[in-house]
């Protein structure tokens, strides 16, 4: 899915990407043993855009076992994107800003000066 992303993820990402809410996310990282759509590592967010192929109870039962290692994870459709990104967008900064940071003091091993401008 990282090589192949559908359309609806591929727009959110561009949203999502280059800290353009505040907060830099990850694409496809893996929280064994899955694999998380998109992640905020610094407030432990987990987004998530289903398509018609998602099977519910496993998706409580995923998101259940995550929220136990301390993750919110947040369920949009693909119908929620492509119709309401403004909508999917306020609900992330909503999380965003509700979410506790995971980090206490600053991480210990910070990227060098001037590393990925």
């Amino acid at each position: 899915m990282r090589r192949n992303p559908t359309e609806w993820e591929k727009r959110l990402w561009r949203a999502l990407s280059a800290s353009r809410l505040g907060f830099k996310f990850r694409r496809q990282h893996v929280i064994a043993p899955y694999i998380c759509d998109f992640f905020c590592p610094a407030k432990g967010l987990i987004v998530e855009v289903d398509g018609n192929t998602h099977n519910i109870e496993r998706d409580a039962v995923r998101d259940q076992a995550l929220a136990h290692q301390g993750f919110l994870t947040l369920r949009f459709t693909n119908t929620d994107v492509r119709d309401n990104m403004e909508g999917v967008l306020l609900t992330i900064v909503a999380a965003l800003k509700n979410q506790p940071g995971r980090w206490s003091v600053p991480h210990p091993n910070p990227s060098p000066k001037g590393e990925g401008l």
